[in-house]
């Protein structure tokens, strides 16, 4: 891929990719780092890497450098306008971007080029971010391997040879190696959560409603929601602050006051109840166990009171969750399916083609579930505060392996990974993967947090508690 710039990059801005979104905030605000010469360290390193990981689509180095340009010039008259200001950011290709290409890792899409922007990138431009580029992901969203047919897997930075998770992968790997200083993914059954589990940054899924899907092109409706992917919990929680709030063109926005969400985050955890999942079945990899006995143990001792917590519909709920999920979703591509099946990867239209042969008997029952799923999660918040639960039960897979064993069971990759996260989207309560480890093969685990509706200031202090306590995310794939 052509970088589409020629910059000489100073010997001293070489580590700037390392730099969290706070960290390079600050040192903007303070005039000790130009806008101009961080983003040209990261598209350096982005565009170097790329061929590596296939972390983007699209890499925009022009429009980058004009708005950092611009973000230079009211840093040097004092009028930035607020932490994003300057800040390199990756945005998954289904967030409409006028005049970029926004392809939804598809064929159907793959000569569309928008007239607007999505709703989210409005408020990102608005806060002065600086685009990189748009990242690679499962098409259409509708996957969590990230193994697309048409572009190529995403690569995971910890090991090229294993998935970086999906829907949301190419977010996920950019952040990671340090190839956007944070990123927006979407996540329907865990598209943001999984991928930041296995590849070892900060991924939350807000609130439904909280913000706009506006301009994104969606997977299920009633079940996607837009979020950030970033290196921290202070960067995740400054990214929400800028894209979060109510938005009368997107119907299923909720209309509340959005705080500012780094404002709660050192307040710690001391006196707060967590619900850990009793038993969590089989399915999680022994590793993966003790590293989250490990997490629950560092909650313990900031002063949390841990107590065992079951939740019988774990399994009804995902269920649930994927009846609404493909008949939504074979909905909204009834018109491509009639004239461009031949343009779906094999796993995708499978998938849109089951989808269009749902009962309306079940999806009413899915529709039951959830109602009487959420009232018992309602129920459990008024026990615990937070609950602590795996993301992914496995580590990273292999690109290539189509299965993971556990004991005697066998079960698909798809399957094995989705077992924890699509609860939350069903009900729209908020959740986050925040890392917890890494395996002896160096690869990295995260922890599952979640809370009750709206409570993402009490999600983003205890993820905060815990990670400045464990200190995992420090570490950066050894590129």
């Amino acid at each position: 891929m052509q970088r589409g710039y020629n910059i000489p990059m100073p010997r001293e801005t070489q580590d700037l990719h390392r730099l969290t979104l706070a960290q390079a905030a600050r040192l903007i605000r303070r005039r000790q780092l130009s806008p101009r010469e961080l983003t040209v360290a990261v598209l350096d390193r982005a565009s170097s890497l790329n061929p590596r990981l296939n972390a983007y689509l699209t890499l925009t180095p022009e429009l980058a450098l004009r708005q950092a340009a611009q973000a230079e010039a009211r840093m040097m008259k004092g009028d930035l306008l607020g932490p994003l200001d300057g800040i390199p950011i990756g945005l998954k290709d289904l967030f409409a971007t006028k005049g970029i290409r926004t392809t939804a890792a598809s064929l159907v899409l793959k000569d569309w080029v928008p007239d607007h922007n999505a709703a989210v990138v409005e408020r990102l431009y608005a806060a002065g971010a600086v685009m990189l580029g748009k990242t690679h992901m499962h098409e259409f969203a509708f996957g969590v391997t990230n193994v697309n047919q048409h572009y190529g897997p995403a690569r995971n930075p910890w090991d090229p040879q294993r998935m970086t998770g999906g829907s949301s992968g190419g977010s996920a790997a950019a952040v990671a190696a340090g190839m956007a200083v944070a990123a927006l993914g979407t996540d329907t059954g865990g598209s943001i959560r999984i991928p930041a589990a296995m590849c070892g940054v900060v991924g939350l899924k807000p609130t439904y409603g909280l913000v706009s899907r506006r301009g994104a092109v969606p997977l299920a409706w009633s079940l996607d929601h837009v979020g950030p992917l970033a290196r921290t919990v202070e960067d995740a929680a400054l990214l929400l602050t800028a894209i979060a709030g109510h938005d009368s063109l997107d119907p299923g926005s909720a209309d509340i006051h959005v705080p500012s969400y780094t404002r709660a985050l050192r307040k710690g955890v001391k006196g707060m109840r967590f619900g850990v999942l009793a038993r969590p079945a089989s399915a999680v990899d022994h590793e993966a166990a003790a590293l989250l006995a490990q997490a629950h143990r560092v909650v313990e001792g900031l002063g949390g009171t841990l107590e065992e917590v079951t939740f019988p519909a774990l399994d009804y709920a995902a269920a649930a969750n994927t009846v609404i999920l493909m008949a939504e979703a074979a909905a909204f591509h009834q018109r491509w399916l009639d004239q461009h099946p031949d343009r779906y990867g094999d796993d995708v239209l499978i998938r849109l083609a089951a989808g269009r042969l749902l009962p309306a008997s079940l999806l009413v029952t899915a529709q039951r579930v959830r109602s009487l799923v959420r009232g018992q999660l309602l129920d459990l918040f008024r026990q615990v505060d937070v609950l602590l639960w795996p993301v992914v039960p496995v580590p990273a897979p292999l690109i290539s392996e189509q299965g993971e064993r556990h004991g005697a069971e066998h079960r698909a990759v798809r399957a094995a990974i989705a077992r924890f996260t699509p609860l939350f989207n069903l009900v729209g309560f908020p959740a986050l993967s925040v890392p917890c480890g890494f395996t002896a093969r160096g690869l990295p685990i995260g922890l599952q947090m979640a809370a009750a509706p709206y409570q993402e200031p009490t999600l983003l202090r205890t993820a905060f508690a815990y990670e400045q306590a464990a200190d995992w995310h420090k570490r950066m794939p050894p590129l």
